[in-house]
């Protein structure tokens, strides 16, 4: 039987990019290297992702840019088995170049690369569906 990718959550990826616990960092670091050359498979989920988002920009004050790139750097891994990854790294590109919020960045993307239609009352959401 195939290993099944693993689900890293919320709390394991933010270990990971802020590197401010040492030896949960280690043990981030070493699955994710893993994860990176293709020798350990990960489903990175929408709602961790988002989460990340959330929790690095709020919380720790991260800039948007930045917390964007670091996660979208991981959808790169080798080992990520996401479907829907395309999706993903452009709402994360939004995420950085906009002042949408990441649910909205998601559905932008899914919307323009899968053709799905958003119905939504939110005129900002709205306006960068249409300029897309």
């Amino acid at each position: 039987m195939k290993k099944r990718a693993s689900l890293p959550d919320t709390n394991f990826i933010l270990r990971y990019l802020l590197r401010d616990n040492e030896a949960h960092f280690a043990e981030a670091a070493a699955y994710f290297e893993n994860v990176r050359i293709g020798k350990e498979s990960a489903l990175i989920s929408e709602s961790v992702l988002v989460e990340c988002l959330y929790v690095l920009t709020k919380h720790f004050q991260v800039p948007r840019i930045e917390a964007s790139a670091g996660l979208g750097g991981i959808l790169l891994y080798k080992g990520v088995v996401n479907t829907d990854r395309d999706v993903l790294t452009k709402a994360l590109s939004l995420f950085a170049e906009s002042r949408l919020d990441p649910v909205d960045c998601i559905l932008v993307q899914r919307n323009a690369l899968e053709g799905h239609t958003v119905r939504t009352f939110d005129k900002a959401l709205i306006s960068r569906i249409a300029a897309t």
